[in-house]
């Protein structure tokens, strides 16, 4: 298991990752943030871009915050690390979740 941090904007066009400020990746989710349905986004959207299933993927902490600790099985920070840049220019996330780490 491995942890990142997260600081979310919720409500925005669509999700996706918008940079990375210190050790903290700067997440932006389409979800609202009403009832859980951003948690839900972001749980959902980190499980297809990893390639785990969606129980693989929990908020640890910070789920009524902005700024989240999110808890993801099966892979380790520095692929992960590799990932979310490709995740922003569109077609490599397919390639990278091929050749993720096996545990």
């Amino acid at each position: 298991m491995m942890r990142i941090t997260l600081r979310i904007r919720a409500g925005a066009k669509r999700t996706a990752f918008a940079g990375k400020l210190g050790d903290v990746w700067k997440l932006h989710v389409a979800a609202p943030p009403v009832d859980g349905k951003a948690n839900d986004a972001i749980t959902k959207f980190l499980a297809k871009l990893t390639g785990q299933p969606s129980g693989s993927v929990r908020i640890a902490s910070g789920f009524t915050s902005p700024l989240k600790t999110v808890e993801i099985d099966g892979i380790d920070l520095p692929w992960l690390e590799r990932v979310i840049p490709a995740s922003q220019g569109g077609g490599a996330v397919t390639k990278m979740v091929e050749h993720r780490p096996k545990r």
